[in-house]
């Protein structure tokens, strides 16, 4: 009989699977199972449905899809034959009898040699497995070289199912927990409760290792940790960044410990923020093939953090800024959207929509006869916009990226296939005063893995001038909305909140015909937000996955 080992070394591979790329999953695992041999781990795990990328939503549903993730795992698992490290990975699993689960594979002897499903499957939020997925029963602990695993998945440690007590109960001495688990604003602090109140039901030690990379709207920001059996963080890894890295446990006669690692210095809510938008707009430009993108660069806030965070994201070569006056832009515009290209580095160029916009109002003339000019006229300009940037996108292959914030897309000021059009949006899901902050905090730091140059990359004049569309002589936002401070406050109430007009008022003394008019606004939005680019989740109720409302809706909270 084989002796239980009192030395276990798990290599944490926190990476980037791409949805539906198999075959590049398969080979990124390989590579990561190399790196983890050479520094001498016994195992290495992975992340949530790593073969497949995750989420894989209804791609499960398909028949060959299941199928080639199968095959990757059986070849995986036939590379266990070295007498390398083990695996631990995510798999999407069909089983004849139970159905059809999120499940992880454990690989070792060139063999698959134990298989787990998940339990809980989570149906709330951005998530809804269980419209695809089949929960699994509850799991026991494996057995690998001695040592028996509990492997709940994700949600498995997040739910009240009591997975983590039952694997405690049947005999498991360590809990490895893969997980697909996406970011919002401070959602570490959040993810070191949930494992430290398991370790403090289980008395078992955790290693929580969480997938990295942009899809669609979600960002994984990995931050990979241990919790030992004491409460305390032994190893913290970098959030933002992929890694292979080797951690060392050691039995003991009160179980297994985790030695102290690496403990990475953890970034403050705006750095996250920005490397966030910069991940999600880097991967949904690079994973779906775009080798450029382009956008129109106004001299206002807006822009200006987008093309900063698309330099940060792909390198200014790789960015082509266009900026396209009328006759109320103004020369300080002109000055500052150069200004902004020169400190950023981009490709600039002015092409005026004087003729297109003439032209359509020329063409539309006879129709618009007899009525006075206003909104209608207004967004023929945005709209002409939107045009010239999708001439160019189609032309040069370059995909254009959208430069609306949350407040503007909360109470639908924005023009449909104008200033809305676009394939990504990374801004998406930041509120006015979040776009100043952040663009202050640019001018300031050089973040991690960003390509953009340090130093101020947004002119400070367009942090500090009042900001305007431009659409009008004289035009600002705050002639049809209230100052930006006071918009944003009623709809974080409105939206992250879900508070009544009678709290709003009561809680911030806010005119009650103000808010109820932003109430009226963000509802009558709904059918623009419907047919927004997508763009990257930092909140936790973000347009679009995860805050679902009716289109068509006559509630309003009024007495």
């Amino acid at each position: 009989m084989t002796q239980a080992p009192d030395i276990l070394r798990i290599a944490i591979a926190q990476l980037n699977p791409t949805v539906g790329d198999v075959a590049g999953n398969l080979a990124i695992a390989r590579e990561a199972r190399k790196d983890a041999a050479r520094q001498g781990a016994d195992l290495i795990l992975f992340t949530e449905l790593f073969l497949s990328g995750y989420p894989p939503e209804d791609l499960v549903l398909k028949p060959a899809f299941i199928k080639k993730c199968r095959n990757a795992a059986d070849e995986l698992a036939q590379d266990t034959s070295d007498g390398g490290p083990g695996v631990i990975i995510g798999v999407p699993w069909r089983d004849e009898k139970t159905g059809l689960h999120n499940s992880i594979a454990v690989m070792d002897d060139g063999k698959i040699t134990a298989l787990r499903h998940k339990v809980d499957l989570p149906n709330y939020g951005v998530f809804d497995e269980k419209r695809v997925f089949d929960a699994g029963p509850m799991p026991g602990p494996v057995n690998f070289r001695g040592v028996r695993l509990g492997i709940p998945i994700c949600e498995d440690i997040w739910g009240d199912l009591g997975v983590c007590e039952t694997l405690a109960e049947s005999g498991a001495e360590l809990l490895l927990v893969p997980n697909g688990s996406p970011y919002y604003r401070e959602k570490l602090d959040v993810r070191h409760q949930v494992a430290i109140r398991q370790v403090i039901e289980t008395d078992l030690p955790l290693l929580f290792a969480n997938q990295l990379g942009g899809q669609d709207e979600l960002v994984f920001d990995g931050g990979s940790f241990v919790v030992n059996a004491d409460r305390t963080i032994p190893v913290q890894l970098n959030q933002f960044e992929d890694s292979v890295t080797m951690i060392t446990w050691r039995r003991g006669d009160d179980g297994w410990v985790c030695d102290s690692g690496v403990v990475a210095k953890l970034a403050d809510a705006q750095e996250c923020d920005w490397r966030a938008c910069v991940l999600g707009l880097r991967d949904y430009v690079n994973k779906n093939g775009f080798k450029n993108v382009v956008l129109g660069l106004s001299g206002g806030i807006d822009s200006a953090i987008v093309a900063a965070m698309s330099v940060d994201a792909l390198g200014e070569e790789r960015v082509r800024c266009v900026m396209l006056p009328y006759r109320y832009t103004s020369d300080e515009s002109l000055k500052d959207a150069q200004d902004c290209a020169n400190a950023l580095g981009v490709r600039y160029e002015i092409v005026s929509i004087a003729e297109p916009v003439e032209g359509f109002l020329s063409t539309l003339s006879e129709t618009f006869a007899g009525t006075d000019d206003g909104v209608t006229e207004e967004n023929l300009q945005s709209r002409a916009r939107g045009v010239i940037l999708m001439g160019i996108s189609n032309k040069f292959g370059s995909m254009v990226v959208t430069t609306g914030n949350k407040s503007e897309m909360s109470v639908g000021y924005a023009t449909l296939y104008g200033d809305m059009n676009g394939g990504f949006n990374p801004i998406k899901d930041l509120y006015k005063m979040q776009v100043y902050g952040l663009s202050d905090w640019r001018n300031k730091h050089m973040p991690p893995d960003c390509l953009g140059p340090s130093g101020e990359v947004i002119p400070q004049n367009i942090i500090d001038k009042a900001p305007t569309a431009e659409l009008r002589e004289g035009q600002t936002d705050q002639d049809s909305l209230p100052e930006y401070p006071v918009l944003d406050k009623i709809l974080e109430c409105l939206v992250e909140n879900e508070l009544s007009v009678d709290e709003i008022v009561e809680q911030n003394g806010f005119e009650r015909a103000t808010v109820e008019r932003m109430e009226h606004l963000l509802y009558i939005a709904e059918y623009k937000r419907r047919q927004a680019a997508p763009g990257v989740k930092i909140t936790k109720r973000a347009f679009g996955r995860e805050r679902r409302y009716p289109i068509t809706n006559r509630f309003r909270d009024r007495a």
